[in-house]
């Protein structure tokens, strides 16, 4: 049992996130950051929540949880940076989208794109798209993982090197603030690679809850795309990491 009220109502903030910055949990309490972080503490030394640059989010956020529940997690976020991404692409353009929740977003906000060509590991992503507007759409053959639909391993990657498209759209699981981008599956982060490497520009898609998130694998640096497009500018030391790569951020 909790200690305090303002514990229990710290913990039922990030329950309903899965991931909060202090900034965000002191305006949704009506209280100080330094309140926030003095209450934060024993939920941290319990195991409670883990602890992140900027916020904190529930233990099991450090395992990948299931697609269908990460695709709910912060959906008013990724739907509005998948908007911001959808802006910038033009009928006809070709596109390289992984299989990521924020990517699947995307999918849907170019509803009313044409004549687009897609190249996925996603057949979440595929079945969105193939029907509309005389989109051509290639999807990497291989196993189906039963949790997210995607395909990866040798066969999805030499499938993807035979394409050159305009954009690589490319989901993360974290950003820290030396400017790393970071996933949680090594697979996954192999995937990435190739496709940034077929594409004229690289564009990391990523809502705010990703800046200073921790995961165990690094996929590369902020030097190695074109374009952060996110729902929130970052906090000042990501934020002068990003200006130093050479990268543009999006924001609205």
């Amino acid at each position: 049992m909790l200690s305090s009220k303002r514990q229990s109502d710290i913990l039922q903030a990030v329950k309903a996130n899965g991931s909060c910055s202090i900034a965000e949990i002191a305006e949704a309490l009506g209280v100080t950051t330094e309140t926030v972080r003095r209450n934060l503490k024993p939920l941290v030394e319990r195991g409670l929540v883990t602890k992140f640059h900027g916020g904190v989010m529930l233990p099991e956020e450090v395992e990948e949880p299931p697609f269908q529940r990460r695709i709910a997690v912060n959906g008013d976020l990724k739907r509005k940076v998948a908007e911001l991404a959808a802006r910038r692409i033009a009928d006809g353009d070709s596109i390289l989208l992984d299989n990521g929740t924020t990517t699947t977003f995307i999918a849907d906000a170019l509803a009313d794109h044409a004549n687009l060509t897609i190249v996925t590991n996603s057949a979440e992503i595929a079945t969105r798209l193939v029907r509309r507007n005389g989109n051509r759409v290639f999807l990497a053959g291989g196993e189906l993982h039963a949790d997210d639909a995607a395909v990866f391993g040798p066969a999805a990657l030499d499938f993807i090197r035979q394409f050159r498209v305009r954009y690589a759209l490319i989901s993360v699981a974290g950003i820290t603030a030396a400017g790393d981008l970071m996933d949680f599956h090594l697979f996954e982060a192999e995937f990435t690679r190739v496709a940034m490497a077929q594409a004229q520009e690289r564009w990391v898609i990523a809502d705010h809850t990703k800046f200073g998130r921790v995961a165990p694998v690094r996929v590369g640096g902020l030097s190695d795309i074109d374009l952060l497009i996110s729902d929130a500018p970052p906090p000042p030391d990501l934020a002068e990491a990003i200006a130093g790569s050479g990268a543009r951020l999006v924001t609205p």
